[in-house]
């Protein structure tokens, strides 16, 4: 008995002596838990609505000012007409526009209903679903505070129309989102696990004698999973469009041309990686865990990044994943052309530059 017990006591000092053995029991968890906490919502938070007010009366300004002050929506701007809601979707920026009927005061005096017609860019189902379920229960909410005899249904009849996504499959949004995932993992993870492969073999050392510059290594080392890559990005548009149903509404050839950007930026974070790592296991650990959570939480694939904590849309920022899922679910679906995503491009053209300029750097270090 006393000898069990004196190797329980040596087995929990082995365990607080590991940091990272101390960093899986209890930082991971109080990190994945405190992450899901704040992500995790089924509010929306300061969605950008368009507002087209035909009928400018007091009912539809006093509708206006509580679906604004609610606290879930900001005014964008007021509109002169109807035609410009497809483009005003595209920017990506206005979730929702709201159109009150003319006369709409006055129809609800004298005839005891009113239309309003909420329009919402379903290209994020769960988002749209959210925003006109809200913008519905602040009207009917306001009828029954305004007129609380009537029975319903409301009086106030809300007319809602999809665009981009009119059946709302779920598909839409999880095929770009799975595509960016899919991409980032295998590029980053094979790219980084080959090289510190070529480390553990003792082949790398081999390589940096060679007559070959840490420019040319870094190029033979991604060229072949770019080529790979490409053909793996081709199989799931594919994939997604014949077996999904999901619609490739812009141009292909831009669509294959930000992939491939995305695939490079990817790789050549796997090679910056491996030039961390020493070992294949840590190039793993670092490719799964430091890239799949944040490219799940913090891409927009799944939760609004907008309802995220400001710290956590601040961090979003350097997650190349949500600038591809923004790029592709607006050719994918919206049709739009680089005019719409110039911005996004640039960054990860730039992350790709500075992850070779980093990669590079570390090799000839390594030369040294």
């Amino acid at each position: 008995m006393k000898q069990l017990k004196s190797f329980i006591k040596k087995e929990f000092f082995h365990i607080f002596r590991d940091p990272r053995t101390m960093l899986i029991l209890f930082g991971i968890p109080i990190a994945q838990l405190l992450i899901f906490g704040t992500v995790i919502k089924s509010e929306i938070k300061d969605v950008h609505i368009a507002v087209y007010d035909q009928s400018k009366d007091v009912t539809t300004q006093q509708i206006t000012n509580k679906i604004l002050s609610s606290g879930y929506f900001i005014l964008d701007k007021n509109l002169e007409n109807t035609n410009g809601i497809e483009d005003i979707f595209r920017k990506g920026k206005v979730k929702e526009v709201i159109v009150f009927e003319s006369n709409f005061g006055e129809k609800l005096k004298k005839e005891g209903k009113a239309n309003v017609q909420l329009i919402a860019d379903a290209s994020d189902p769960n988002t749209a679903r959210l925003v006109i379920s809200y913008t519905s229960g602040i009207i009917n909410d306001y009828i029954k505070k305004m007129h609380p005899n009537l029975q319903l249904p409301m009086q106030i009849q809300p007319e809602v129309r999809m665009y981009f996504n009119e059946e709302m499959k779920s598909a839409y949004m999880f095929v770009p989102g799975v595509m960016a995932l899919i991409l980032m993992l295998i590029s980053a993870m094979m790219t980084s696990i080959s090289i510190t492969r070529e480390k553990e073999l003792g082949t790398m050392e081999i390589l940096l004698v060679s007559p070959l510059r840490p420019a040319q290594i870094i190029i033979g080392k991604v060229i072949p999973y770019l080529l790979l890559s490409v053909a793996n990005a081709f199989v799931i548009v594919l994939i997604g469009n014949l077996v999904f149903g999901v619609p490739i509404t812009g141009s292909f050839i831009l669509l294959m041309l930000e992939t491939i950007l995305f695939i490079m930026m990817a790789l050549c974070l796997g090679i910056l990686i491996s030039t961390a790592a020493k070992s294949q296991m840590t190039a793993m650990f670092i490719s799964m865990i430091g890239l799949m959570l944040p490219t799940i939480i913090l891409s927009g694939f799944i939760y609004p990044i907008e309802n995220m904590p400001v710290v956590l849309q601040v961090i979003s920022h350097i997650m190349p994943a949500r600038y591809f899922v923004t790029i592709i679910r607006a050719i994918m679906l919206k049709g739009v052309g680089i005019l719409f995503v110039w911005k996004e491009t640039l960054i990860l053209i730039g992350m790709t530059l500075f992850f070779i300029a980093v990669s590079v750097r570390k090799f000839k270090i390594r030369l040294e």
